[in-house]
Protein backbone atom coordinates (compact mmCIF):
# COMPACT_ATOMS: atom_id res chain seq x y z
CA UNK A 1 0.00 0.00 0.00
CA UNK A 2 1.46 3.40 -1.06
CA UNK A 3 0.45 7.02 0.57
CA UNK A 4 1.97 9.93 0.32
CA UNK A 5 3.34 12.73 3.19
CA UNK A 6 5.42 15.49 4.60
CA UNK A 7 8.48 14.32 6.36
CA UNK A 8 11.96 15.40 7.12
CA UNK A 9 14.50 12.79 5.19
CA UNK A 10 18.05 12.42 6.89
CA UNK A 11 20.06 10.79 4.36
CA UNK A 12 23.96 9.45 5.92
CA UNK A 13 26.84 7.35 4.63
CA UNK A 14 30.19 7.06 5.31
CA UNK A 15 33.12 9.37 3.28
CA UNK A 16 35.68 6.97 1.93
CA UNK A 17 34.01 3.71 2.72
CA UNK A 18 35.68 1.98 -0.39
CA UNK A 19 38.60 2.98 0.53
CA UNK A 20 37.64 1.94 4.11
CA UNK A 21 36.60 -1.61 3.00
CA UNK A 22 39.79 -2.11 0.93
CA UNK A 23 42.39 -1.64 3.86
CA UNK A 24 40.20 -3.88 6.44
CA UNK A 25 36.55 -4.99 5.12
CA UNK A 26 35.63 -7.26 8.26
CA UNK A 27 36.68 -4.06 10.51
CA UNK A 28 35.09 -2.12 8.71
CA UNK A 29 31.59 -3.79 8.68
CA UNK A 30 31.93 -4.59 12.27
CA UNK A 31 32.78 -0.55 13.01
CA UNK A 32 29.31 0.15 11.00
CA UNK A 33 26.99 -1.74 12.81
CA UNK A 34 29.03 -0.81 15.94
CA UNK A 35 28.13 2.98 15.57
CA UNK A 36 24.93 2.02 14.00
CA UNK A 37 23.93 0.34 17.21
CA UNK A 38 25.59 2.24 20.05
CA UNK A 39 25.52 5.87 18.63
CA UNK A 40 23.01 6.15 15.73
CA UNK A 41 19.98 4.11 16.49
CA UNK A 42 19.38 5.25 20.14
CA UNK A 43 19.52 8.87 19.07
CA UNK A 44 16.86 8.76 15.82
CA UNK A 45 14.70 6.77 18.67
CA UNK A 46 14.87 9.83 20.92
CA UNK A 47 14.61 12.44 18.39
CA UNK A 48 11.32 10.62 16.94
CA UNK A 49 12.79 9.17 13.98
CA UNK A 50 12.31 6.02 11.88
CA UNK A 51 14.93 4.03 9.87
CA UNK A 52 13.65 3.63 6.61
CA UNK A 53 16.37 2.18 4.33
CA UNK A 54 19.99 1.06 5.03
CA UNK A 55 22.62 -0.25 1.91
CA UNK A 56 25.97 -1.32 2.77
CA UNK A 57 27.18 2.27 3.81
CA UNK A 58 24.36 4.33 4.36
CA UNK A 59 21.12 5.11 6.01
CA UNK A 60 18.07 6.57 5.49
CA UNK A 61 15.65 8.21 8.54
CA UNK A 62 12.23 9.71 8.26
CA UNK A 63 11.54 12.28 10.97
CA UNK A 64 7.82 14.00 11.34
CA UNK A 65 9.77 17.28 12.72
CA UNK A 66 12.51 19.30 10.14
CA UNK A 67 13.76 20.53 13.78
CA UNK A 68 14.33 16.93 14.97
CA UNK A 69 15.96 15.83 11.88
CA UNK A 70 18.94 18.59 12.36
CA UNK A 71 19.17 17.99 16.26
CA UNK A 72 19.18 14.49 15.76
CA UNK A 73 22.46 14.95 12.79
CA UNK A 74 23.72 17.34 15.19
CA UNK A 75 23.85 15.10 17.93
CA UNK A 76 24.83 11.72 15.82
CA UNK A 77 27.65 13.52 14.28
CA UNK A 78 28.97 15.05 17.38
CA UNK A 79 28.58 11.48 19.36
CA UNK A 80 30.31 9.57 16.57
CA UNK A 81 33.61 12.35 17.24
CA UNK A 82 33.85 11.17 20.46
CA UNK A 83 33.09 7.59 19.35
CA UNK A 84 35.91 7.20 17.05
CA UNK A 85 38.37 10.03 18.79
CA UNK A 86 40.78 7.33 19.69
CA UNK A 87 41.17 5.69 16.20
CA UNK A 88 43.80 6.15 13.83
CA UNK A 89 42.51 9.26 11.07
CA UNK A 90 42.91 7.13 8.39
CA UNK A 91 40.84 4.38 9.76
CA UNK A 92 38.60 7.01 11.57
CA UNK A 93 34.94 6.14 9.84
CA UNK A 94 33.42 9.34 9.27
CA UNK A 95 29.77 10.43 7.73
CA UNK A 96 28.12 12.97 5.60
CA UNK A 97 24.89 14.02 6.24
CA UNK A 98 22.24 15.98 4.36
CA UNK A 99 18.70 16.94 5.45
CA UNK A 100 15.30 17.73 3.66
CA UNK A 101 12.08 18.56 3.95
CA UNK A 102 9.80 17.56 1.25
CA UNK A 103 6.91 15.04 -0.41
CA UNK A 104 7.82 11.52 0.02
CA UNK A 105 6.02 8.26 -1.03
CA UNK A 106 5.63 5.65 1.78
CA UNK A 107 5.26 1.88 0.42
CA UNK A 108 5.84 -0.70 2.90
CA UNK A 109 8.43 -0.13 5.42
CA UNK A 110 10.54 2.01 3.14
CA UNK A 111 10.24 5.93 1.80
CA UNK A 112 10.86 7.14 -1.82
CA UNK A 113 10.27 10.26 -4.08
CA UNK A 114 12.09 13.51 -4.97
CA UNK A 115 12.11 14.60 -1.13
CA UNK A 116 14.37 11.68 -0.79
CA UNK A 117 16.46 12.69 -3.79
CA UNK A 118 17.30 15.88 -2.62
CA UNK A 119 18.32 14.37 0.77
CA UNK A 120 20.44 12.05 -0.79
CA UNK A 121 21.95 15.03 -2.92
CA UNK A 122 22.62 17.18 -0.66
CA UNK A 123 24.80 14.75 1.38
CA UNK A 124 27.29 14.44 -1.35
CA UNK A 125 27.61 18.13 -0.84
CA UNK A 126 28.54 17.77 2.94
CA UNK A 127 32.02 17.69 4.22
CA UNK A 128 33.08 14.39 6.58
CA UNK A 129 31.26 14.76 9.88
CA UNK A 130 29.39 17.58 8.25
CA UNK A 131 25.48 18.16 7.81
CA UNK A 132 23.99 20.25 4.77
CA UNK A 133 20.52 21.59 4.77
CA UNK A 134 18.25 22.20 1.77
CA UNK A 135 16.11 25.87 2.13
CA UNK A 136 12.77 23.80 3.09
CA UNK A 137 14.67 22.78 6.27
CA UNK A 138 16.22 25.97 6.92
CA UNK A 139 13.16 28.20 6.96
CA UNK A 140 11.58 25.62 9.28
CA UNK A 141 14.39 25.87 12.13
CA UNK A 142 16.24 29.35 11.60
CA UNK A 143 15.96 30.64 15.30
CA UNK A 144 15.14 27.40 16.63
CA UNK A 145 18.34 25.82 17.08
CA UNK A 146 21.47 27.04 18.68
CA UNK A 147 23.81 26.79 15.24
CA UNK A 148 24.92 28.74 12.96
CA UNK A 149 24.36 28.10 9.20
CA UNK A 150 26.13 29.19 5.51
CA UNK A 151 24.01 29.86 2.55
CA UNK A 152 25.82 27.72 -0.27
CA UNK A 153 23.86 29.10 -2.87
CA UNK A 154 21.56 27.61 -5.64
CA UNK A 155 22.91 23.77 -6.15
CA UNK A 156 22.18 22.60 -9.40
CA UNK A 157 21.54 17.64 -7.86
CA UNK A 158 22.06 15.31 -10.14
CA UNK A 159 17.97 14.35 -11.86
CA UNK A 160 16.51 16.89 -9.47
CA UNK A 161 15.02 19.72 -12.08
CA UNK A 162 14.92 22.87 -10.16
CA UNK A 163 18.27 24.30 -8.32
CA UNK A 164 17.85 23.62 -4.93
CA UNK A 165 19.27 26.13 -1.95
CA UNK A 166 21.74 24.95 0.25
CA UNK A 167 23.08 25.44 3.99
CA UNK A 168 25.85 23.88 5.73
CA UNK A 169 25.11 23.48 9.35
CA UNK A 170 27.90 24.82 10.88
CA UNK A 171 28.16 22.58 14.30
CA UNK A 172 31.50 24.27 16.03
CA UNK A 173 29.83 27.55 16.32
CA UNK A 174 26.47 27.61 18.14
CA UNK A 175 24.42 30.63 17.95
CA UNK A 176 24.02 31.36 21.73
CA UNK A 177 24.67 28.68 24.73
CA UNK A 178 21.36 29.92 26.60
CA UNK A 179 17.97 28.42 25.25
CA UNK A 180 15.61 31.61 26.13
CA UNK A 181 18.25 34.26 24.71
CA UNK A 182 16.68 34.71 21.28
CA UNK A 183 16.05 38.01 20.52
CA UNK A 184 13.92 40.28 22.68
CA UNK A 185 11.67 41.41 19.62
CA UNK A 186 11.39 37.73 18.22
CA UNK A 187 10.74 36.08 21.84
CA UNK A 188 8.21 38.80 22.54
CA UNK A 189 6.05 38.15 19.14
CA UNK A 190 5.84 34.46 20.05
CA UNK A 191 5.82 34.44 23.60
CA UNK A 192 2.07 33.32 25.50
CA UNK A 193 1.30 32.92 29.35
CA UNK A 194 -1.79 30.19 29.89
CA UNK A 195 -3.42 32.19 33.45
CA UNK A 196 -4.95 29.45 35.26
CA UNK A 197 -8.94 27.84 34.24
CA UNK A 198 -11.37 28.60 36.52
CA UNK A 199 -13.41 26.22 37.81
CA UNK A 200 -17.00 26.78 37.20
CA UNK A 201 -18.08 23.46 38.09
CA UNK A 202 -19.50 24.56 41.41
CA UNK A 203 -17.60 22.21 43.36
CA UNK A 204 -14.04 23.18 45.02
CA UNK A 205 -13.21 20.03 45.65
CA UNK A 206 -13.01 19.91 41.63
CA UNK A 207 -10.33 22.39 41.44
CA UNK A 208 -7.75 20.11 40.96
CA UNK A 209 -8.77 19.15 37.71
CA UNK A 210 -9.00 22.84 35.96
CA UNK A 211 -5.89 23.78 37.37
CA UNK A 212 -4.41 20.22 36.23
CA UNK A 213 -6.17 21.36 32.57
CA UNK A 214 -4.11 24.10 32.65
CA UNK A 215 -0.66 22.56 33.79
CA UNK A 216 -1.33 20.04 30.74
CA UNK A 217 -1.83 23.32 28.14
CA UNK A 218 1.36 24.69 29.41
CA UNK A 219 3.19 21.45 29.14
CA UNK A 220 1.97 20.95 25.37
CA UNK A 221 2.81 24.73 24.46
CA UNK A 222 5.81 24.29 25.66
CA UNK A 223 7.15 21.70 23.38
CA UNK A 224 6.47 23.79 20.29
CA UNK A 225 10.09 25.00 20.00
CA UNK A 226 8.15 28.31 17.89
CA UNK A 227 6.86 29.11 21.25
CA UNK A 228 7.91 30.78 24.42
CA UNK A 229 6.11 29.89 27.33
CA UNK A 230 6.00 31.16 30.80
CA UNK A 231 6.78 28.49 33.41
CA UNK A 232 3.86 26.79 34.98
CA UNK A 233 4.97 28.56 38.55
CA UNK A 234 4.71 32.13 37.64
CA UNK A 235 1.38 31.91 35.43
CA UNK A 236 -0.28 30.69 38.28
CA UNK A 237 0.94 33.25 40.38
CA UNK A 238 -2.57 35.22 39.45
CA UNK A 239 -4.78 32.51 40.35
CA UNK A 240 -8.03 33.95 42.26
CA UNK A 241 -6.33 37.69 41.89
CA UNK A 242 -8.27 40.38 39.75
CA UNK A 243 -5.38 41.21 37.19
CA UNK A 244 -6.29 43.27 34.16
CA UNK A 245 -4.85 41.33 30.80
CA UNK A 246 -2.24 44.27 29.98
CA UNK A 247 -0.64 43.87 34.04
CA UNK A 248 -0.34 40.15 33.04
CA UNK A 249 1.36 41.06 29.63
CA UNK A 250 3.83 43.38 31.38
CA UNK A 251 4.44 41.52 34.62
CA UNK A 252 5.41 38.44 32.71
CA UNK A 253 6.91 39.82 29.60
CA UNK A 254 4.65 38.17 26.69
CA UNK A 255 2.55 38.97 23.94
CA UNK A 256 -0.05 36.92 24.80
CA UNK A 257 -3.02 35.55 27.20
CA UNK A 258 -4.84 32.56 27.23
CA UNK A 259 -7.50 32.78 30.25
CA UNK A 260 -10.48 30.04 30.25
CA UNK A 261 -12.83 28.16 32.27
CA UNK A 262 -13.56 24.37 33.00
CA UNK A 263 -16.76 22.56 34.02
CA UNK A 264 -17.19 19.18 34.45
CA UNK A 265 -20.46 17.31 35.17
CA UNK A 266 -21.01 13.72 35.48
CA UNK A 267 -19.51 12.45 32.07
CA UNK A 268 -19.48 15.58 30.57
CA UNK A 269 -16.82 18.50 30.15
CA UNK A 270 -17.49 22.53 29.00
CA UNK A 271 -13.97 24.19 28.55
CA UNK A 272 -13.85 27.64 26.84
CA UNK A 273 -10.79 29.60 26.35
CA UNK A 274 -9.61 32.83 24.77
CA UNK A 275 -6.57 34.31 23.42
CA UNK A 276 -5.41 37.74 24.10
CA UNK A 277 -3.18 39.96 22.62
CA UNK A 278 -1.81 41.60 26.32
CA UNK A 279 -0.22 44.72 24.17
CA UNK A 280 -3.85 45.84 22.89
CA UNK A 281 -6.27 44.00 24.93
CA UNK A 282 -7.84 42.77 21.88
CA UNK A 283 -9.56 39.19 21.50
CA UNK A 284 -7.44 37.03 18.86
CA UNK A 285 -9.33 34.04 19.35
CA UNK A 286 -12.07 32.39 21.61
CA UNK A 287 -14.19 28.78 21.69
CA UNK A 288 -16.12 26.91 23.76
CA UNK A 289 -16.09 23.02 23.69
CA UNK A 290 -18.89 20.74 25.05
CA UNK A 291 -17.58 17.22 24.87
CA UNK A 292 -17.61 13.87 26.68
CA UNK A 293 -15.30 13.49 29.33
CA UNK A 294 -13.69 11.06 27.73
CA UNK A 295 -12.50 13.71 24.64
CA UNK A 296 -10.58 15.77 27.16
CA UNK A 297 -7.27 15.22 25.02
CA UNK A 298 -8.96 16.31 21.77
CA UNK A 299 -9.72 19.77 23.56
CA UNK A 300 -6.32 20.21 24.65
CA UNK A 301 -5.09 19.33 20.95
CA UNK A 302 -7.29 21.71 19.61
CA UNK A 303 -6.62 24.51 21.75
CA UNK A 304 -2.71 23.86 21.43
CA UNK A 305 -2.93 23.95 18.02
CA UNK A 306 -5.25 26.88 17.40
CA UNK A 307 -2.79 28.69 19.67
CA UNK A 308 0.30 27.85 17.99
CA UNK A 309 -0.93 28.41 14.44
CA UNK A 310 -2.32 32.24 16.11
CA UNK A 311 0.88 33.47 17.54
CA UNK A 312 3.21 31.29 15.50
CA UNK A 313 1.80 30.55 12.30
CA UNK A 314 5.13 29.73 10.43
CA UNK A 315 5.40 26.42 12.11
CA UNK A 316 4.39 23.27 9.94
CA UNK A 317 1.85 21.02 10.62
CA UNK A 318 4.63 18.00 10.87
CA UNK A 319 5.44 20.04 14.18
CA UNK A 320 2.07 19.87 15.08
CA UNK A 321 1.89 16.20 15.11
CA UNK A 322 5.56 15.66 16.79
CA UNK A 323 4.39 16.79 20.35
CA UNK A 324 1.32 14.93 20.83
CA UNK A 325 2.29 12.17 22.40
CA UNK A 326 0.20 9.01 23.47
CA UNK A 327 -1.83 9.36 26.04
CA UNK A 328 -4.34 7.29 28.60
CA UNK A 329 -7.90 6.06 27.23
CA UNK A 330 -8.37 5.78 31.16
CA UNK A 331 -9.70 9.05 32.53
CA UNK A 332 -9.94 7.85 36.07
CA UNK A 333 -6.03 7.34 35.86
CA UNK A 334 -6.05 10.74 34.51
CA UNK A 335 -8.57 12.03 36.90
CA UNK A 336 -5.74 10.25 39.90
CA UNK A 337 -3.41 12.02 38.15
CA UNK A 338 -4.29 15.26 38.42
CA UNK A 339 -5.68 14.48 42.13
CA UNK A 340 -1.96 13.31 42.99
CA UNK A 341 -0.30 16.91 41.56
CA UNK A 342 -2.87 19.27 43.68
CA UNK A 343 -1.60 16.89 47.10
CA UNK A 344 1.77 16.85 46.51
CA UNK A 345 1.85 21.17 45.85
CA UNK A 346 1.63 21.34 49.54
CA UNK A 347 4.74 19.61 49.90
CA UNK A 348 4.83 18.12 53.69
CA UNK A 349 6.25 14.56 53.51
CA UNK A 350 2.98 13.07 54.34
CA UNK A 351 1.67 14.93 51.22
CA UNK A 352 4.11 13.58 49.44
CA UNK A 353 3.78 10.10 50.29
CA UNK A 354 -0.04 9.85 49.76
CA UNK A 355 0.56 12.03 46.32
CA UNK A 356 2.73 8.92 45.66
CA UNK A 357 0.05 6.41 46.65
CA UNK A 358 -2.67 8.19 44.25
CA UNK A 359 -0.05 7.94 41.31
CA UNK A 360 0.56 4.23 42.02
CA UNK A 361 -3.64 3.56 41.68
CA UNK A 362 -3.18 5.98 38.44
CA UNK A 363 -0.54 3.64 37.12
CA UNK A 364 -2.32 0.71 37.99
CA UNK A 365 -5.61 1.25 35.96
CA UNK A 366 -3.00 2.45 32.89
CA UNK A 367 0.22 0.23 33.30
CA UNK A 368 1.74 1.68 29.77
CA UNK A 369 1.31 5.11 30.85
CA UNK A 370 4.23 7.05 32.08
CA UNK A 371 3.32 10.06 33.19
CA UNK A 372 2.15 8.65 36.75
CA UNK A 373 5.53 7.02 37.21
CA UNK A 374 7.43 10.43 36.42
CA UNK A 375 5.67 11.99 39.20
CA UNK A 376 6.10 8.60 41.40
CA UNK A 377 9.66 8.71 40.77
CA UNK A 378 9.40 12.75 41.57
CA UNK A 379 8.21 11.50 44.74
CA UNK A 380 10.56 9.25 45.56
CA UNK A 381 13.37 11.66 45.06
CA UNK A 382 11.57 14.81 47.52
CA UNK A 383 11.97 12.08 50.11
CA UNK A 384 15.46 10.70 49.25
CA UNK A 385 16.53 15.03 49.47
CA UNK A 386 14.14 15.66 52.66
CA UNK A 387 15.66 12.28 54.85
CA UNK A 388 19.17 11.55 52.80
CA UNK A 389 17.71 8.30 51.92
CA UNK A 390 19.42 6.30 49.85
CA UNK A 391 16.53 3.53 49.34
CA UNK A 392 14.29 6.31 47.92
CA UNK A 393 16.99 7.67 45.79
CA UNK A 394 17.59 4.58 44.30
CA UNK A 395 13.58 4.07 43.77
CA UNK A 396 13.26 7.21 41.76
CA UNK A 397 15.97 6.53 39.39
CA UNK A 398 14.23 3.05 38.80
CA UNK A 399 10.80 4.77 38.41
CA UNK A 400 12.12 6.72 36.23
CA UNK A 401 14.06 4.61 33.98
CA UNK A 402 10.69 2.64 33.77
CA UNK A 403 8.54 5.48 33.11
CA UNK A 404 10.75 6.26 29.98
CA UNK A 405 10.41 2.61 28.83
CA UNK A 406 6.70 3.50 28.19
CA UNK A 407 5.01 5.83 26.80
CA UNK A 408 4.23 9.84 27.49
CA UNK A 409 6.53 10.17 30.01
CA UNK A 410 7.25 13.81 31.37
CA UNK A 411 10.00 15.95 29.74
CA UNK A 412 11.47 16.34 32.55
CA UNK A 413 11.83 12.64 33.51
CA UNK A 414 15.77 12.03 32.13
CA UNK A 415 16.60 15.47 34.11
CA UNK A 416 15.24 14.01 37.39
CA UNK A 417 17.85 10.69 36.81
CA UNK A 418 20.39 13.87 36.11
CA UNK A 419 19.59 15.23 38.63
CA UNK A 420 19.47 12.69 41.75
CA UNK A 421 22.89 11.60 39.70
CA UNK A 422 24.96 14.69 40.16
CA UNK A 423 23.83 14.78 43.99
CA UNK A 424 25.59 11.36 43.95
CA UNK A 425 28.58 12.97 42.25
CA UNK A 426 28.17 11.25 38.91
CA UNK A 427 28.30 13.94 36.97
CA UNK A 428 28.95 12.10 33.48
CA UNK A 429 25.72 10.06 34.07
CA UNK A 430 24.36 13.60 35.06
CA UNK A 431 25.17 15.52 31.73
CA UNK A 432 23.62 12.40 29.42
CA UNK A 433 20.83 12.64 30.77
CA UNK A 434 20.35 16.34 31.03
CA UNK A 435 21.49 16.42 27.29
CA UNK A 436 18.78 13.70 26.73
CA UNK A 437 16.04 16.26 28.67
CA UNK A 438 16.88 19.20 26.99
CA UNK A 439 16.69 17.17 23.60
CA UNK A 440 13.20 16.13 24.51
CA UNK A 441 12.24 20.43 25.58
CA UNK A 442 15.32 22.71 25.79
CA UNK A 443 13.01 25.48 27.91
CA UNK A 444 11.64 22.99 30.31
CA UNK A 445 11.84 24.79 33.14
CA UNK A 446 12.69 22.09 35.64
CA UNK A 447 15.01 20.14 33.15
CA UNK A 448 16.94 23.62 33.69
CA UNK A 449 16.44 23.75 37.21
CA UNK A 450 17.77 20.22 37.59
CA UNK A 451 20.91 21.14 35.12
CA UNK A 452 21.54 24.25 37.06
CA UNK A 453 21.89 22.42 40.68
CA UNK A 454 23.70 20.16 39.20
CA UNK A 455 26.31 23.03 38.02
CA UNK A 456 26.04 24.18 41.75
CA UNK A 457 27.07 21.19 43.25
CA UNK A 458 29.82 20.70 41.06
CA UNK A 459 31.58 24.04 41.71
CA UNK A 460 30.60 25.86 38.73
CA UNK A 461 28.92 28.68 40.78
CA UNK A 462 29.07 30.75 36.97
CA UNK A 463 27.02 28.30 34.86
CA UNK A 464 24.08 27.79 37.71
CA UNK A 465 23.60 31.59 38.06
CA UNK A 466 23.31 32.03 34.57
CA UNK A 467 21.10 28.86 33.69
CA UNK A 468 19.08 30.87 36.69
CA UNK A 469 19.01 34.06 35.39
CA UNK A 470 17.77 32.25 32.06
CA UNK A 471 15.22 30.15 34.60
CA UNK A 472 14.05 33.66 35.31
CA UNK A 473 12.67 35.14 32.08
CA UNK A 474 10.68 31.10 31.43
CA UNK A 475 9.65 31.60 35.62
CA UNK A 476 9.54 35.75 36.28
CA UNK A 477 7.76 35.62 39.19
CA UNK A 478 8.68 32.27 40.36
CA UNK A 479 9.99 32.53 44.04
CA UNK A 480 10.73 28.67 44.81
CA UNK A 481 13.31 27.02 42.79
CA UNK A 482 14.81 30.18 40.91
CA UNK A 483 15.86 32.09 43.86
CA UNK A 484 16.70 29.34 45.84
CA UNK A 485 19.42 27.98 43.11
CA UNK A 486 20.19 31.34 43.05
CA UNK A 487 20.88 31.93 46.71
CA UNK A 488 23.34 29.23 46.88
CA UNK A 489 25.38 29.94 43.78
CA UNK A 490 25.74 34.12 44.86
CA UNK A 491 26.70 32.49 48.26
CA UNK A 492 29.59 30.44 46.84
CA UNK A 493 30.31 33.17 44.41
CA UNK A 494 30.78 35.37 47.72
CA UNK A 495 28.13 38.05 46.44
CA UNK A 496 26.22 37.97 49.65
CA UNK A 497 23.64 40.99 49.21
CA UNK A 498 22.59 39.07 45.85
CA UNK A 499 22.40 35.83 48.23
CA UNK A 500 20.46 37.30 50.64
CA UNK A 501 18.16 38.99 48.44
CA UNK A 502 17.67 35.55 46.62
CA UNK A 503 16.94 33.26 49.93
CA UNK A 504 14.55 35.98 51.36
CA UNK A 505 12.62 35.86 48.16
CA UNK A 506 11.68 32.18 48.50
CA UNK A 507 11.82 31.92 52.25
CA UNK A 508 8.02 31.43 51.98
CA UNK A 509 8.38 28.30 49.74
CA UNK A 510 11.66 27.03 51.28
CA UNK A 511 11.81 23.15 52.86
CA UNK A 512 14.27 23.30 56.27
CA UNK A 513 17.51 23.41 54.93
CA UNK A 514 17.22 26.82 53.22
CA UNK A 515 16.89 28.32 56.54
CA UNK A 516 20.36 26.92 58.02
CA UNK A 517 21.89 28.65 54.86
CA UNK A 518 19.85 31.89 55.11
CA UNK A 519 21.80 31.92 58.41
CA UNK A 520 25.45 31.47 56.40
CA UNK A 521 24.40 34.25 54.51
CA UNK A 522 23.96 36.60 57.33
CA UNK A 523 26.46 35.23 58.88
CA UNK A 524 28.88 36.36 56.29
CA UNK A 525 27.06 39.84 56.41
CA UNK A 526 27.39 40.78 60.07
CA UNK A 527 23.79 40.36 60.55
CA UNK A 528 24.25 38.19 63.68
CA UNK A 529 21.10 37.96 65.20
CA UNK A 530 19.02 37.40 62.25
CA UNK A 531 21.40 34.66 61.95
CA UNK A 532 20.65 33.00 64.63
CA UNK A 533 17.09 33.18 64.14
CA UNK A 534 16.91 31.91 61.11
CA UNK A 535 19.14 29.16 62.61
CA UNK A 536 16.83 28.39 65.19
CA UNK A 537 13.83 28.52 62.55
CA UNK A 538 15.50 25.44 60.73
CA UNK A 539 16.31 23.63 64.20
CA UNK A 540 12.73 23.73 64.99
CA UNK A 541 12.30 21.60 62.23
CA UNK A 542 15.05 19.48 62.49
CA UNK A 543 16.29 19.60 65.90
CA UNK A 544 18.88 16.87 65.59
CA UNK A 545 21.19 18.97 63.64
CA UNK A 546 24.32 21.19 64.52
CA UNK A 547 26.73 23.29 62.56
CA UNK A 548 28.94 20.18 61.77
CA UNK A 549 26.26 17.79 61.01
CA UNK A 550 24.65 20.53 58.74
CA UNK A 551 27.84 21.21 56.58
CA UNK A 552 28.05 17.38 56.61
CA UNK A 553 24.66 16.97 54.14
CA UNK A 554 25.96 19.83 51.77
CA UNK A 555 25.93 18.62 48.36
CA UNK A 556 29.09 20.50 47.03
CA UNK A 557 31.78 18.56 45.46
CA UNK A 558 34.37 21.13 46.26
CA UNK A 559 35.84 21.34 49.60
CA UNK A 560 36.39 24.96 49.95
CA UNK A 561 32.92 25.67 49.13
CA UNK A 562 31.91 23.26 52.34
CA UNK A 563 34.25 25.02 54.29
CA UNK A 564 32.87 28.44 52.84
CA UNK A 565 29.35 27.98 54.31
CA UNK A 566 30.41 26.67 57.84
CA UNK A 567 32.26 29.89 57.83
CA UNK A 568 29.39 31.69 57.29
CA UNK A 569 27.75 29.82 60.17
CA UNK A 570 30.35 30.40 62.29
CA UNK A 571 30.90 33.68 61.82
CA UNK A 572 27.47 34.44 63.14
CA UNK A 573 28.46 32.41 66.73
CA UNK A 574 26.30 29.41 65.63
CA UNK A 575 27.84 25.94 67.00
Amino acid sequence: MTSRRLAAILAADVAGYSRLMASDEGGTIATFRRLRCEVIEPRVTIRHGRVVGSAGDSLLVEFGSAIDAVQCAIEIQSALCDATASQPSDHRMTFRMGVNLGDVVSEDATIHGDGVNVAARLEKLANPGGIVISRSVHEQIRGKLLFRFEDMGEQVLHNIAQPVRAYRVLTTEPASPDPTSRSEDARRRQSIAVLPFTNMSGDPEQEYFSDGITEDLITALARHHALFVIARNSSFVFKGRAASIPEVGRQLGVRYVVEGSVRKSGKRIRVTAQLIDAETGAHVWAERYDRDLEDVFTVQDEIVETLVWRVAGHVARVELERVKSRRTESMDAYDLMLRGISVFERATPENIREAGRIWRRASKLDPNWGRPLSHIAAAHMALGFDYRDSQDFDRAIETAQHALALTDAEDWTDALIGYVAAWRGDFKLADMHFDRAMARNPLSAMSLAFRAYSRYWRGDAKGAIEIGLSLRRLDPLDRGWVNDLLGYAYYVSKDYEASLEAFQRCMPFAWWANHGYLAACLGQLGRNDEATTAWRQMLALRPEFSVEKFVGVIAVREREDKEHWRAGLLKAGLE
